[in-house]
C-alpha cells in the first residue's frame, strides 16, 4: 500500500475510489491541503473555526464529487477543492448575512480564477422532498443538519437547542452526520444531484 504523502493527482484520485487506500487519501488531504483552504477563509473574514469546519464540508464534498465519477482531472485537486471551499464559504456569508449577524465585508476577497464548481454545490434552500431522506440518519443527525441547513442557525445557536457540551462537539457530530449522508447518497444515484444540494 502506498504510503501517505506520496501520492500525485491521479493517485490520489485512484486511492479515493479505493476502500483500502481511502484514509490514507482522506490523510494525505488534510496534510496537504488544509493549511491552504484555511489561509482562504482566514483571509476573508474567517477564523480558525471557521476554516477547520469548511476544510471539513469540503472533503466531504470533494470525495463525493469523486466517488460519483465527476472529477474529470479539467484542473489540478488542489484549484477544485479551494474552488469548492470558495463556494461553501460565500454561501456560508449569505447565510450569516441573512440571519442579521454583522460580518465583516467579503469585498477583499480575490476572485479564484478556477473551474466554477457550483454546478456540483447546488443552492442551500429547504427541499422538501428530502426529508424523508434526512429521517434516515436517525434523530440526533437528522435534527442537526436541518438545524444548521434548514433553519440557519450557527454552531453557538446549536448548542442551545442540543444536548452537547460545545461548538466543536456539534461540529464533530455534524461532520460524521454529513458521513453517513455521503454514505446513503451512494444508495440513491436516483436523488444524487438534490442530496449533493444540500451537503454543503
Amino acid at each position: 500500500m502506498k504510503a501517505v504523502g506520496k501520492y500525485d493527482d491521479a493517485q490520489l484520485i485512484a486511492a479515493i475510489n479505493d476502500e483500502k487506500e481511502l484514509d490514507k487519501a482522506i490523510m494525505f488531504i488534510y496534510r496537504h491541503y488544509s493549511e491552504t483552504v484555511s489561509s482562504f477563509i482566514i483571509h476573508n473574514s474567517g477564523n480558525e473555526q471557521d476554516a477547520d469546519d469548511i476544510f471539513q464540508e469540503t472533503v466531504v464534498s470533494f470525495i463525493d464529487v469523486v466517488k460519483k465519477g465527476k472529477f474529470r482531472m479539467e484542473a489540478s485537486v488542489k484549484t477544485f477543492l479551494v474552488s469548492i471551499a470558495r463556494n461553501l464559504w460565500l454561501n456560508e456569508l449569505k447565510k450569516r448575512e441573512r440571519a442579521g449577524v454583522r460580518e465583516k465585508s467579503y469585498e477583499t476577497a480575490k476572485e479564484v480564477n478556477e473551474m466554477d464548481v457550483s454546478h456540483y454545490i447546488g443552492d442551500r434552500e429547504i427541499k422538501q422532498e428530502l426529508r424523508e431522506l434526512l429521517n434516515q440518519l436517525g434523530e440526533s443527525c437528522r435534527k442537526i443538519l436541518i438545524l444548521f441547513y434548514y433553519e440557519n442557525l450557527s454552531m453557538k445557536e446549536m448548542v442551545s437547542h442540543l444536548h452537547y457540551e460545545n461548538e466543536q462537539v456539534v461540529r464533530n457530530k455534524k461532520y460524521k452526520c454529513l458521513q453517513q449522508l455521503t454514505g446513503i447518497l451512494k444508495e440513491k444515484p436516483s436523488i444524487a444531484r438534490q442530496l449533493t444540494e444540500i451537503i454543503k
